[in-house]
């Protein structure tokens, strides 16, 4: 038998043509084969009509949810080009569709910002859709061709004739490729295509959702919504007249702003720089950067020079104005941003991003571009709004008075972790195993069920930590207070990590080195009272653990909502976790079934914990992630803020998909 070093010769190099890459490796090109990935399809699409746009060739997108789950993205721009490639030697059409790294954002003379710089991403989709259909309107005729897997199924065909212009995409995942699920959601890509409208203001985009209708309201002349009658299909339409400015008003619309419209800042010395910033009366600072409409959640060049230049504008107005010397306390970085809304766009001819993932930009241009620009526009700002300014800076006097009060209380916390050789939480019952990567930490609702579930876990792998009531409400609460309450200390201990810190770029970051558990698994009662702890666990991990979310460490436990058990001696028993499982249940077993409503953990044994909340070979797991964090900071801020009118429509309007118990 041949040794291995002998078998390795030239045929065992394997050559992938054309999109095999692709399909043999997805999750290289679209992040994963999941949901996320199965939306990332449609942005690419979408940011060819938005390149599009962008060059000034196009004002109407839309996308279309088709009963069968495929997605149509129709713009009004000037359609893929169809005619013969001079090196391809066939239609140009064809050869976007299926070669990497083909299209015309690589000419600078066709697109001079794009926002899916590797030019990959229609071919991608083509990959990895069972079907897609191409429908070009271009030079008065209408060009279609279709593919299977990203090989061409027909040649190019002129069907018709026309007067408009534009490109039809139409395209089906593979299920082959996305076996998870291949159902999209209409709220992720409302959420998206809201962010794009605003981001490029002066575009319409509609998302039209074929498998669901909806009852139609009508706006009268009063400005009243009324029903009238009939059912249409689900739909939004996005636009924006002023674009971040809307934006900024979007995201802050639960909070009480300090002043009364954002401050813009434009710029297009260096590169177009369009940003907008608000101060409102809560704690968290909100700030979201975007290059080429990509939203780089690491943040980078451009991010730090805004906080730059904001702070160094804000820093020379305190000092001037006398304001800073009167208060009698030193300012730090974080203090000029607490309560601060800002959206931060910049477009780059050839933007440097660190890592595959388009999360950082690193331009080093940015820096000094967008710290001029801003800083300029505040200068300029608070000498023309001497009122206004004031306000400003008593928030940030104000602010570094709490940062300083509240500097002893997260100190305490600091000494509580389990780095400082401190104690473990009192009612913390750990699990024997030291390697994070097998560890589990459950934060319970109340002692009965914590006690429940010590008794039903696994010793070796599984922590408990009780939580008793509600913990305090973060998005309410100044830091000073989140530090010292005594349940928010007790996690920072149990999990042994510290207080997150700011990096030498603004960034604040925690240190992961020494987390105990690499699942942190939230179970509560699956009751209103339930979800609510729930959502106020998953605030305070948000405001102040974000890391934790972002590294895929924070999870929701499934606690089943039923029991159906057939009244017999040793009766089969079903747990379910909808009505509809409860009711086929209840139907398949007969009439002799007994059937219980959980609507606590502690109504449960041991056992029936273990066996269907916390076996990891039985239980449902939901992992918390952020798909859009403009759109979750917006929510939190919404749904746990003070503003009380945007909470109650939020309600009116989801009411429909509660469940309220009984």
């Amino acid at each position: 038998m041949l040794k291995a070093e002998e078998q390795y010769s030239a045929d065992s190099i394997q050559v992938l043509e054309g999109l095999e890459a692709v399909r043999k490796r997805p999750s290289m090109y679209i992040g994963d084969v999941g949901e996320r990935g199965l939306h990332h399809l449609v942005y690419e699409v979408v940011d060819n009509s938005i390149d599009e746009a962008m060059a000034g060739f196009c004002t109407d997108i839309e996308v279309t949810i088709n009963e069968d789950n495929s997605i149509t993205v129709k713009d009004n721009g000037r359609g893929i080009p169809t005619g013969m490639h001079p090196k391809e030697h066939r239609s140009a059409l064809e050869v976007v569709l299926t070669v990497l790294h083909a299209g015309g954002k690589f000419n600078k003379d066709s697109y001079k910002v794009s926002g899916g710089l590797h030019g990959v991403g229609v071919s991608c989709v083509n990959a990895l859709s069972d079907s897609l259909t191409a429908e070009i309107h271009r030079e008065g005729h209408i060009h279609v061709q279709k593919y299977s897997k990203g090989k061409p199924v027909t040649p190019v065909e002129i069907v018709g004739d026309c007067e408009d212009s534009g490109s039809i995409i139409t395209f089906h995942p593979d299920a082959e490729i996305f076996n998870v699920t291949t159902v999209y959601k209409y709220d992720t890509l409302a959420a998206r295509l809201r962010e794009l409208a605003y981001l490029n203001k002066g575009i319409r985009i509609t998302l039209t959702d074929k498998r669901e209708l909806v009852d139609e309201f009508v706006t009268d002349d009063a400005g009243d919504s009324k029903a009238t009658g009939n059912k249409v299909f689900r739909r939004e339409e996005f636009y924006s007249e002023e674009g971040l400015k809307e934006f900024i008003k979007y995201l802050d619309a639960g909070a009480e702003t300090l002043i009364p419209d954002p401050v813009c800042v434009t710029g297009d010395k260096v590169i177009p720089i369009d940003i907008a910033l608000q101060y409102n009366t809560g704690y968290s600072e909100k700030i979201y950067s975007y290059v080429n409409n990509i939203n780089t959640i690491e943040g980078g060049t451009h991010l730090q020079g805004f906080k730059m230049g904001l702070s160094r504008s804000l820093k020379n107005y305190a000092d001037k104005s006398g304001l800073l010397a009167k208060a009698k306390v030193d300012l730090a970085p974080e203090d000029f941003r607490e309560g601060l809304t800002a959206v931060i766009s910049v477009k780059v001819a050839e933007p440097q991003f660190e890592g595959q993932t388009k999360t950082k930009l690193g331009n080093p241009e940015a820096t000094s571009a967008v710290s001029q620009a801003t800083a300029a526009a505040m200068d300029e700002y608070l000498e023309e709004n001497p009122k206004l300014a004031k306000t400003i800076i008593e928030k940030i006097i104000l602010a570094a008075t709490a940062r300083n009060a509240a500097r002893h209380a997260r100190e305490l916390v600091q000494r509580k972790t389990v780095m400082t050789g401190a104690g473990m939480p009192g009612k913390l019952s750990d699990c024997s195993e030291r390697d994070p990567e097998k560890c589990e930490l459950f934060l319970v609702e109340g002692d009965s069920a914590g006690g429940t579930a010590k008794q039903g876990r696994d010793r070796k792998t599984q922590a408990i930590l009780p939580l008793r009531g509600k913990i305090l409400n973060v998005e309410k609460a100044a830091a000073g207070r989140a530090f010292e309450s005594q349940e928010i200390r007790n996690i920072y201990t149990a999990l042994g990590v510290s207080v997150a810190q700011e990096d030498e770029n603004g960034e604040k970051r925690m240190d992961l080195s020494r987390l105990r558990y690499h699942k942190v698994i939230i179970m509560t009662d699956a009751d209103v009272d339930g979800s609510h702890i729930a959502t106020l666990i998953l605030t305070f991990f948000f405001r102040y653990m974000f890391d934790l979310i972002k590294n895929g460490y924070v999870y929701l436990a499934t606690p089943p909502l039923y029991r159906v058990k057939k009244k017999e001696k040793n009766g089969e028993e079903v747990y379910c976790w909808t009505e509809e499982e409860r009711d086929a249940a209840s139907e398949r077993m007969g009439r002799n079934v007994d059937i219980q409503r959980y609507k606590g953990l502690g109504e449960m044994s041991d056992v029936q914990l273990w066996e269907t909340t916390m076996n990891p070979e039985k239980r449902l797991l939901r992992q918390i992630t952020i798909e859009n964090a403009a759109e979750a900071e917006r929510t939190f801020s919404m749904l746990m803020g003070e503003d009380v009118p945007p909470r109650r429509q939020f309600i009116e309007e989801n009411a429909h998909y509660a469940n309220i118990d009984a």
